[in-house]
């Protein structure tokens, strides 16, 4: 099937053949049609399917048909400042760049204004972007809600509603603005939802803001592309860095997304792989748009091999040539797993996906696993490395909990804290080496060596000894004034 069996008006069709496009994806065949018949569309589909495309090219073309952009030898219909008449809401700024980007590509001939709205930069441009009137508005939901409450933005007229990666939105926590922004759309309109997964919550939601939807599915979430070539390396916490660097010294790995849990694990690996004179950058939600448009500019470009990122972050990198997807951290969630891995082999292309998975992480590779059905295949550690990890300790056993402790706190973190404070060896001295008032042991707890050499926790009395006030140390008495009084 070609576009042009879309019934997609010229200018549509003249954008589209001169970005090289002939053939509409999966999801841009069935999604269209019901689109631009203005019927709401439920679609599920995982990253680089081509999704963005296939509510982006409808809106265009129905409010093209609705007299509402320029077209060839007619003329332009006045807009209202603040006023715009499709409203498209994506999770981050990066995502939202990018289907505002897409929107002007596709509709270039036909004079499509678009204002791109969201957080970490000055409100400035894009009140005056709103000022002066367009026809689409592409926001993140928090920022969108300032404007409008500061009375720049209006949604009164809108006729087309977009909700995109409606799964991240709510795991980002934006289900009350997505509610209150939708209360104030005209309930005469279209709703298209799309989303990679299709969790019991956003079944809920589509039901409440979709009528008799058109449901589009391509690409179950439970499946990975069957181009990419999935791995595991099962390697130790502390090699974990080493491992990914001689991963990078492969000549394929020639544009590498590196994954991390946290936004300072990210920093954290990026600063270690520059120091190894690799060509990284980091994006993550710490950075300001200035940074992360940077980062995200010259990895598109080649001017860098590897970004590092947050999954939140990466929902907006699209990339057509990524080699691999690097899991330096497995993700908590099996299906960010399928959409990690989905950065790679995009249009047709190869790729690879490692992940990297310590002994405590393995409990998620099992679950990930269980949801693409089938078991991920093992990559051998270099040999140096596998030696290295023979003789990593297993990890320790943590101690319970109490009291108000630091980090590395009770008897089995005792050796850990010693260099620093200096408390003994299993003192069970905590955090601070001053008292197992500090440990995780909790107040009352002291390591005892048992005749096994085990390590366990009693209490005082139980030893036999007098029980103590838990804050003894911290109490004044008749020689030691307290803080106060010293004062």
């Amino acid at each position: 099937m070609a576009f042009s069996a879309l019934r997609l008006s010229a200018p549509v069709l003249k954008a589209l053949a001169e970005e090289g496009y002939e053939k509409p994806t999966p999801i841009q065949a069935k999604a269209i049609p019901p689109a631009l018949e203005g019927r709401d569309v439920l679609g599920c589909a995982q990253t680089g399917t081509g999704k963005t495309a296939a509510f982006t090219l409808p809106i265009i073309e129905r409010l093209t048909k609705l007299g509402e952009l320029t077209v060839p030898g007619h003329g332009a219909p006045a807009r209202k400042p603040g006023r715009p008449h499709a409203l498209v809401l994506a999770p981050t700024r990066e995502l939202a760049v990018q289907i505002a980007e897409s929107i002007g590509t596709y509709g270039r001939h036909a004079r499509c204004k678009t204002a791109t709205v969201f957080g970490g930069v000055g409100q400035n441009p894009q009140v005056q972007a709103l000022k002066a009137g367009v026809d689409i508005v592409v926001a993140t939901p928090g920022r969108l809600l300032d404007l409008i409450q500061q009375g720049h933005c209006s949604l009164a007229e809108v006729r087309i509603l977009v909700l995109d990666e409606a799964d991240r939105m709510l795991d980002m926590g934006f289900i009350k603005p997505i509610r209150q922004i939708t209360g104030m759309v005209p309930a005469k309109r279209q709703t298209m939802l799309f989303s990679a997964t299709m969790p019991r919550e956003i079944v809920h939601l589509a039901d409440s803001l979709l009528r008799e939807p058109v449901k589009v599915e391509v690409t179950p979430v439970a499946s990975a592309a069957p181009k990419i070539d999935q791995w595991v390396v099962h390697v130790p916490r502390t090699l974990k860095q080493s491992m990914l660097e001689r991963l990078l010294e492969s000549d394929d790995a020639t544009s590498v997304v590196v994954f991390t849990r946290t936004k300072h694990g990210a920093d954290r690996v990026m600063r270690r792989l520059v120091r190894a004179k690799v060509d990284a950058a980091a994006i993550h939600g710490n950075r300001n748009q200035s940074q992360r448009q940077r980062a995200l500019g010259a990895f598109k470009d080649g001017s860098i091999r590897v970004l590092v990122a947050t999954d939140v972050a990466a929902r907006g990198i699209d990339v057509d040539d990524v080699s691999h997807v690097i899991n330096f951290d497995m993700p908590v969630e099996a299906e960010s797993y399928v959409h990690r891995i989905g950065r790679t082999g995009r249009a047709g292309a190869t790729g690879k996906a490692i992940a990297l998975c310590e002994p405590a992480e393995r409990g998620a590779l099992k679950a990930i696993e269980k949801l693409i059905g089938k078991p991920v295949p093992v990559m051998a550690m270099p040999q140096d490395l596998a030696a290295i990890s023979a003789l990593e300790p297993e990890p320790a056993a943590q101690a319970p909990r109490g009291g108000r402790g630091q980090r590395g706190g009770g008897g089995g973190n005792g050796a850990r804290s010693a260099p620093r404070q200096g408390a003994k060896a299993g003192s069970g001295g905590g955090g601070k080496g001053k008292s197992p008032a500090h440990g995780r042991g909790g107040a009352h707890a002291k390591a005892a060596r048992s005749d096994t050499g085990s390590t366990k926790l009693e209490h005082p009395a139980a030893a036999g000894q007098p029980a103590r006030h838990p804050r003894a140390h911290q109490l004044p008495s008749a020689r030691t004034p307290s803080r106060r009084g010293r004062r």
